[in-house]
C-alpha cells in the first residue's frame, strides 16, 4: 500500500503542498470527457490548511524517502508510529489487511485537514 501512494503523482504533489502551513490547495476533478457520454466541468475545490498534522508530515517524509534513489532501505517507523496514534489496532505489529491501513491512514490524514 505505501509503496503503491509513495508512486502516486497527484498525492506526492499534494503532501509537498500540504507540508508548507497556511497553504491553499488547489484540487481539480480529471477531464473524463473521453470517458463519458455527458460533458462537463468542475469547479476545482480549493481548501486552506492551516498547518498540517502529525500524520501528514510523516507521510509525507515518508513518500520523500522513496522518492530519494540513494537512500536504499526506507523504514516507516514514524508513519508506523503516527497510525498507531490513530487507530490503536495497528499496535503489536500483528498482522493486518492492507486495505484497513489505506483507510485509516487516508482517513486519519483527512482529518487533519
Amino acid at each position: 500500500v505505501l509503496q503503491n501512494l509513495s508512486q502516486t503523482p497527484v498525492l506526492r504533489e499534494l503532501l509537498k503542498e500540504a507540508k508548507i502551513p497556511g497553504t491553499t490547495i488547489k484540487i481539480e476533478s480529471p477531464e473524463l470527457c473521453m470517458l463519458c457520454c455527458f460533458s462537463f466541468k468542475q469547479e476545482p475545490q480549493l481548501i486552506k490548511l492551516d498547518h498540517p498534522g502529525p500524520l501528514t508530515l510523516a507521510m509525507h517524509q515518508f513518500v520523500t524517502e522513496m522518492q530519494e534513489t540513494k537512500k536504499g532501505v526506507v523504514t516507516p517507523k514514524e508513519l508506523f508510529t503516527q497510525v498507531c496514534k490513530k487507530a490503536i489496532r495497528f499496535k503489536g505489529y500483528q498482522q493486518q489487511d492492507s486495505h484497513e491501513l489505506l483507510r485509516y491512514l487516508l482517513d486519519g490524514m483527512r482529518a487533519e485537514e
